[in-house]
């Protein structure tokens, strides 16, 4: 699916869109980007085209076949969302949207906003990514910048959108990770603490044992992706957020 991409906010994505001397000076680093808008404004790069437009495809057909509830709470990101499949039964009073894409990154989330969030034109939005960012080697300043993005893009539309990072979860299968997440999720929790419309939920903590590594409870045989012991509990980490 080509890109179909709207201008971000030009002052923001000029502080998001740096050039390798702002990553040694410790500033969100440069995002891969596609060219550029009519505009001139770079568009992200999604990591992997092809598949994603057949997820989007998916979701074009479920809402033709289904039309989505108006001004829904729409959850998107990675696989951890995709696989939510008790998300309408966990959250009964809220008109809840799962728009997730497994395997995907921030600026995948970046690059198909209209597909996934702004074409609904929400109440708010709750993204799940970063996790696949890590594992492929990206830093917790690229995390971040991605995640700026994110809300430029859709703020940029949908002005005063709440929206709310989930935090990177720990698992057994990627506790080497466990650093770069946890400076990944603090510096979003930091941003997000000053900015407007933007929230911090931290499912990092609670998803931790007594010695300091993932609850391997809470995860299928995969060691990655969570079972009903785990949804349950984001459930409960995240309605608060929602009322």
């Amino acid at each position: 699916m080509p890109p179909r991409p709207t201008p971000f906010l030009s002052a923001i994505l000029a502080a998001l869109l740096l050039t390798t001397g702002c990553a040694a000076s410790g500033t969100p680093a440069t995002v891969a980007a596609a060219g550029a808008t009519d505009s001139g404004v770079p568009a992200l790069d999604p990591v992997s085209a092809p598949e994603w437009a057949g997820d989007m495809a998916r979701f074009a057909a479920e809402d033709a076949a289904s039309p989505p509830p108006a001004h829904p709470v729409v959850f998107t990101g990675s696989s951890s969302v995709r696989l939510w499949t008790t998300l309408a039964e966990d959250f009964p009073d809220q008109p809840v949207l799962n728009r997730g894409f497994g395997g995907s990154h921030v600026r995948d989330a970046v690059h198909y906003a209209d597909e996934v969030a702004i074409r609904y034109r929400p109440g708010r939005i709750l993204i799940y990514a970063g996790d696949n960012d890590t594992m492929d080697g990206r830093s917790p300043q690229q995390v971040l910048a991605d995640f700026q993005a994110f809300v430029a893009r859709v703020h940029h539309d949908l002005p005063g959108t709440p929206i709310a990072f989930i935090a990177i979860k720990p698992s057994p299968s990627r506790a080497h990770l466990l650093q770069v997440q946890r400076a990944s999720n603090a510096l979003v929790r930091d941003w997000a603490a000053r900015t407007p419309d933007v929230d911090y939920i931290d499912v990092f903590t609670p998803m931790l044992g007594a010695d300091g590594q993932p609850r391997p409870e809470l995860f299928t045989e995969d060691a990655l992706h969570m079972n009903a012991q785990g949804y349950a509990l984001w459930r409960d980490i995240i309605a608060p957020y929602l009322r």
